[in-house]
C-alpha cells in the first residue's frame, strides 16, 4: 500500500548531541522525498534520515526528482522538510531507455551538487530514473557509497520480478535470457544488466531488507564490494493503542480482517473476494485500507455483494494508522510474488494483530505466530477459506504484540554499519586538506555555505 506523507515518532535521543565540525554530513538519493512521499521505500529513507539527524547529529541532505512540463529540464530546486535539504531535480517525460539507468544529465548535476555539499557519505535507495551517475560522481569524489536495495530493480528491468501477463517471474537466479518474453528489446536489456552488474561493483555497501533479496540478488550477479541484510523498521503503535484496541473489541466482539493491498491481482484480491463469497457466515467485519490519492480504489468493487460487514478506510499517513490497526484483528496478507520485506505484516505483527499470508520472500522473515499456516504462492481461495474459517473459530483469535524494531533502531544499525566507511572517508579528507594549497579550504567551506543557506523554492505537489 501506498502511504500518505506523515511523520513516523522518534525516540529521545540517547545523549547529547555532538554538534562540531566532525558531525558527519550523508548525501540520501532516492527517486521521491519529502515533500513528495510516495511509496514504502521512500517512509524508509526518509525516517531513517530525520532519525539520524535527530538522534545522531547527522547532516543530512537530499537528492531526488520530479517529472514537471512547467520547469527546465534538469533545473533543480532546493526545498527544505523538516530541516532537510531536498535537492530536486526536474526530469523530462521523454527519455530514451537507457537514460532510465545511466543518464549523463543527472551525473553532471549529482556531481555539482557533491562538489558543493562535499557531503562525508552517499547513501542511495530507489535511484530508478535517477540512474547510476550518482555512483560514479561519488566516486569521482573519493566518497564511500552505500546502496540499500528496496524492490528488484538491479536484476528485473520491470522492477518487480512481475511479467506482462501480472504474474510472478519466479526465475532463482534470475538468467537475463530468461526475460525475452517480458522486454521489448533484449538485446538492450543485456546491456543494461551488464551496466548495473558493472555499477554494483564499485558499490562499497549493499543493504538488502532481508535475507530472500539478498541471496537472489547475489545469486543473480548483482556483487557489490560487501553487502548485509539491514532490515525495514516501522512506525510502531502509539502508548494508547492496547487500550484503544480492547475498547473496540469490547464494543463489538466481531473478529476483524484487514487488507492493504488494494484490488490488485499480484496482491491477492481475486482470491479474498473469492474466499469470502464463499462463506456461508456473517458473523465479521472486513475493513479495506484506501491508498490512492485521487478518487478510490474501491469505487468500482461491489462490496455489499459478500457476506460480512465491509467498509473502506480512507488512505492514512504514518502518524495516522493506528486509527487503521486498532480496528483489525487479522491481516490478510495473500500476495502472489516474492517481495523484498513487508512494511504491513511488521505493522501488525508490532500491534497484536494476526497475519493469514503466503510464502512471500522476504515477508516471511519474522517471529510471528501461525508461520507454520502459510499459504503458498498459487494456492487457490478454498485454501484462504480454509484459514478464514480457522481465524473465526479458533479459541484464542487475539495475539500478542511482537517486538519489532522502529526506525530508530533501523537508523542506529545504519550508524553501526556505516562506522568503518566514515572513518576511511574523514582520513581521507584530512589528508586532502594537509595537501591543500593555502586559502582553498576556506573558499570551499564559503561556497558549501552559500548553497546550504540559499533561496528555497516552493514547488507544487506532482507525481513522476
Amino acid at each position: 500500500m501506498e502511504r500518505a506523507p506523515g511523520h513516523a515518532r522518534h525516540r529521545p535521543r540517547n545523549g547529547p548531541v555532538d554538534d562540531s565540525m566532525n558531525t558527519p554530513h550523508l548525501l540520501v538519493g532516492n527517486i521521491f522525498f519529502a515533500p513528495y512521499t510516495y511509496g514504502g521505500a521512500t517512509i524508509v529513507a526518509e525516517e531513517v534520515a530525520r532519525s539520524l539527524q535527530a538522534r545522531h547529529g547527522w547532516h543530512v541532505s537530499v537528492l531526488s526528482a520530479v517529472s514537471r512540463t512547467d520547469l527546465p529540464e534538469y533545473a533543480i530546486r532546493k526545498l527544505q522538510s523538516d530541516g532537510i535539504a531536498n535537492y530536486v531535480i526536474n526530469l523530462p517525460p521523454s527519455r530514451r531507455y537507457a537514460e532510465m539507468y545511466s543518464n549523463a544529465q543527472v551525473s553532471e548535476a549529482a556531481s555539482r551538487l557533491i562538489q558543493t555539499l562535499d557531503p562525508d557519505l552517499v547513501h542511495l535507495h530507489c535511484i530508478q530514473e535517477l540512474g547510476t551517475g550518482i555512483i560514479q560522481a561519488a566516486r569521482q569524489a573519493k566518497l564511500p557509497v552505500v546502496v540499500s536495495a528496496h524492490d528488484f530493480w538491479w536484476i528485473c528491468e520491470r522492477q518487480f520480478m512481475i511479467r506482462q501477463d501480472g504474474r510472478y517471474c519466479g526465475q532463482s537466479p534470475v538468467e537475463v535470457g530468461a526475460c525475452r518474453s517480458c522486454v521489448m528489446d533484449i538485446t538492450q536489456t543485456r546491456t543494461r544488466f551488464l551496466h548495473l552488474q558493472d555499477n554494483a561493483a564499485e558499490i562499497d555497501l549493499m543493504t538488502y531488507p532481508s535475507e530472500f533479496a539478498r541471496a537472489l540478488c547475489d545469486q543473480s550477479g548483482i556483487r557489490p564490494r560487501d553487502q548485509v541484510v539491514w532490515q525495514n523498521g516501522v512506525t510502531l503503535p502509539q502508548s494508547d493503542f492496547a487500550d484503544r484496541q480492547a475498547r473496540r473489541r469490547a464494543a463489538d466482539p466481531r473478529l476483524v480482517f484487514g487488507y492493504c493491498g488494494g484490488p490488485s491481482d499480484i496482491k491477492g484480491w481475486p482470491l479474498i473476494e473469492r474466499a469470502f463469497g464463499g462463506l456461508k457466515r456473517s458473523d465479521f467485519r472486513v475493513r479495506l485500507a484506501d491508498g490512492s490519492v485521487f478518487g478510490s480504489w474501491w469505487k468500482e468493487t461491489d462490496l455489499a455483494a459478500l457476506p460480512g460487514d465491509w467498509s473502506v478506510h480512507p488512505r492514512y499517513s504514518q502518524s495516522q494508522m493506528d486509527d487503521f490497526w486498532c480496528e483489525v484483528d487479522v491481516l490478510l496478507f495473500p500476495s502472489q510474488w516474492k517481495e523484498t520485506f513487508g512494511l504491513t505484516i511488521r505493522e501488525a505483527l508490532a500491534r497484536g494483530v494476526r497475519v493469514i499470508q503466503t510464502d512471500s520472500g522476504g515477508t516471511t522473515e519474522h517471529l510471528g505466530p501461525d508461520r507454520t499456516r502459510m499459504l503458498k504462492i498459487g494456492d487457490g481461495h478454498d485454501r484462504l477459506r480454509e484459514e478464514l474459517m480457522f481465524a473465526l473459530d479458533r479459541p484464542d483469535p487475539y495475539s500478542s504484540p511482537l517486538e519489532i524494531a522502529d526506525f530508530d533502531a533501523q537508523a542506529d544499525r545504519f550508524v553501526t554499519l556505516t562506522a568503518p566507511l566514515l572513518a576511511r572517508s574523514s582520513a581521507a579528507k584530512a589528508a586532502q586538506i594537509v595537501a591543500m594549497p593555502k586559502g582553498k579550504d576556506s573558499r570551499t567551506k564559503t561556497a558549501r555555505h552559500a548553497a546550504e543557506g540559499g533561496t528555497i523554492h516552493s514547488l507544487h505537489r506532482s507525481q513522476t
